[in-house]
């Protein structure tokens, strides 16, 4: 069984998940295909456990901070080395219907603990989980989808922007979009997917910090009402 998860693993990590298939291990494998069916039965199930397997890497990347916004912080990182190690598993768990192996759900207690005692109410404690866990997911799509931009077309993102510059700069010398003209000078910084992810991080947990030290349990309590959404078209 750790053969298997493994190989298709390496597969998932040099040639995309579109290419895993179990004919594809037994080949690596050098067996008969419907040998694999006795330990795995099917590819999804063989994913799942591939998911379930890279989630329980890097464990000991630091010892655990006391205070919960480095613990979050940490968590944040764990998830982010995961996706740029394994892009793949970005497309299998970022849906409400993820796999739930003891690893996956391991990082998803050990977050919720760096919320316990604060006063959040379970509920609470794992959506501000799920949304710091969102803001790593975002970024990781950027750059999962750049770099298979890059992989299909053979142009990096640089050389992208440096093509589009004289059709941008035209627009932007019409004068109708000042704020963006002021970044033409600062692409570079504006494009730097993992300071815009820290600066999202940081931003969110300090909302969440207001959220705890206010103490505002009629706000939580609207916020937990289940079913219940913002009527958008009133704000349009």
């Amino acid at each position: 069984m750790e053969r298997i998860v493994g190989t298709g693993i390496e597969i998932a990590d040099t040639e995309g998940l579109e290419t895993l298939s179990m004919r594809r291990v037994a080949t690596e494998l050098g067996v008969g295909t419907m040998s694999l069916y006795r330990y795995v039965t099917s590819k999804d199930a063989l994913i799942e456990l591939m998911v379930d397997r890279v989630h329980g890497e890097d464990k000991n990347l630091t010892p655990a901070p006391a205070d919960w916004r480095s613990r979050l912080e940490l968590s944040a990182l764990r998830e982010w080395r995961l996706y740029s190690r394994h892009p793949w598993v970005l497309q299998v768990i970022a849906t409400p219907q993820p796999p739930l192996g003891p690893n996956v759900l391991a990082d998803l207690e050990r977050a919720m603990d760096a919320l316990d005692g604060l006063g959040l109410d379970p509920v609470m404690m794992h959506w501000v989980t799920i949304a710091v866990s969102a803001q790593v997911q975002g970024a990781a799509l950027l750059r999962v989808s750049e770099w298979e931009a890059e992989r299909r077309t053979g142009v990096t993102t640089r050389q992208w922007r440096a093509a589009k510059m004289p059709m941008l700069s035209e627009i932007l010398e019409s004068g109708h979009f000042p704020m963006l003209s002021s970044l033409v000078e600062r692409q570079e910084e504006v494009a730097h997917i993992d300071e815009w992810l820290w600066f999202s991080i940081r931003r969110l947990l300090d909302g969440v910090a207001v959220f705890i030290e206010e103490g505002d349990v009629e706000e939580r309590e609207k916020a937990g009402r289940a079913g219940q959404e913002p009527d958008l078209r009133k704000a349009l």
